[in-house]
């Protein structure tokens, strides 16, 4: 093997560790790391924390019981997730809580990304609040279903408690169609939590669709007006 395969070698090798998804990372220091805020233990005897954490349970009811009644229309169990945060935000609002989407750093009101709504409670102490969906079959499965990346306009912008409410759901018929329903609910700390980060490669349209790597092409039909272009 000459020097320079060699080096390829080791190259390739050093590449496929750095691949490996890296676990058990802190989610306190993920947080910290991508947006220099803490994630605040959430000590669990305070008079203070267990108010808070009725007012959640209580708007957690409220949210899931309108949502029984309504129903949630979607494709999929945990796209139910999204459709579930206004009637989530409309009941903490009920129990005395502000909620909203959160504002990110650059001032935006921003729905896409980790997390779904941010709360003040009635101490002025803010709580952010990530909703999600599962049906009975799926809750322990080890599939991802929860994500944080970076952002150049991050969504946290101060030291606060971080939540996750849950919500079990089943299938029923509603308006006469097929729809989820929620049929119980649990609240999270994730102050303990630990994810993993996992490396990827990636390219762009413009990186993809160059003329030098362009082995062949034609078209299907002439661009008119009855052609939509997205």
């Amino acid at each position: 093997m000459t020097e320079q395969e060699e080096y390829i070698k080791q190259l390739e090798q050093t590449i496929g560790r750095f691949l490996e998804p890296l676990k058990g990372v802190p989610f306190p220091v993920a947080i910290k790391a991508l947006t220099g805020f803490q994630v605040l233990a959430f000590d669990v005897s305070s008079e203070q924390n267990k108010r808070a954490v009725k007012q959640l349970s209580d708007a957690a009811q409220l949210g899931g019981q309108e949502a029984y009644k309504v129903g949630i229309f979607t494709a999929r169990p945990n796209e139910a997730g999204n459709h579930i945060e206004p009637f989530v935000i409309t009941a903490l609002r009920q129990v005395g809580l502000k909620a909203d989407k959160p504002i990110s750093k650059s001032g935006k009101r921003k729905a896409a990304g980790y997390p779904d709504i941010q709360i003040e409670d009635e101490n002025s102490r803010v709580i952010y609040l990530d909703c999600k969906t599962y049906s009975t079959l799926t809750k322990n499965q080890t599939f991802r279903t929860f994500y944080l990346s970076p952002s150049e306009d991050p969504k946290i912008t101060t030291d606060a408690f971080h939540f996750l409410m849950s919500f079990e759901i089943n299938k029923a018929e509603r308006k006469g169609k097929e729809a989820f329903i929620p049929i119980s609910w649990q609240i999270y700390t994730l102050d303990k939590l630990l994810v993993q980060v996992k490396h990827e490669f990636n390219a762009s349209n413009r990186e993809l669709y160059t003329k030098e790597a362009l082995l062949a092409q034609g078209r299907i039909a002439q661009v008119d007006r009855t052609t939509r272009l997205f």
